[in-house]
């Protein structure tokens, strides 16, 4: 799956709202220099973003946007869906029962794809923008280590070479 530039600078932008906002409005001319996205660009994605719901704009001098609810309360599967970024990893319509081949059959890996999507979208719902702000990302995935998790390198117990065995070792 490939997410498109939309979905990547909605979430990238709405990071730095809730980064920079402190409970004052943050003018889209400062994010987009910030992240290195065209104003026009953002312009575009805030209309979207405030249609969805997720923020709310504050005119006149010092003006800008907020974010509308709680950053802990966002998700980033939220931004990415109000901007009109579908996640799917199928060339099928979503819901349609037929498949996206000429005669209508679904591919032979149709599901496993499907289910990507799916994990895609769970993993997405499961972030927050709070999380994306406090960099509590790393080890999120199932089977990752959260930080706490990871022990420095001097906390592991010293092994004894001539024990050990190669994996490069021919078994004898």
């Amino acid at each position: 799956m490939k997410l498109s530039t939309k979905g990547r600078y909605a979430v990238m932008a709405m990071v730095d709202l809730a980064t920079h906002s402190k409970g004052r409005p943050v003018a889209l001319a400062d994010i987009a220099e910030r992240q290195e996205i065209s104003l026009s660009y953002l312009e575009q994605l805030f209309a979207k973003l405030r249609r969805g719901g997720l923020v709310k704009s504050v005119r006149g001098p010092g003006g800008g946007y907020l974010p509308a609810r709680p950053i802990e309360d966002t998700r980033v599967s939220d931004i990415i869906l109000a901007v009109d970024e579908p996640i799917r990893t199928t060339r099928c319509t979503p819901g349609s029962p037929s498949g996206c081949r000429t005669n209508k059959s679904r591919c032979l890996t149709h599901d496993l794809w499907e289910e990507l999507g799916n994990q895609i979208h769970l993993y997405l719902s499961s972030i927050s923008i709070a999380d994306v702000v406090e960099k509590r990302i790393l080890g999120r995935g199932r089977g990752g280590l959260r930080p706490e998790e990871i022990l420095p390198i001097d906390a592991l117990e010293p092994v004894d070479k001539k024990d050990s065995v190669s994996p490069f070792q021919a078994a004898e």
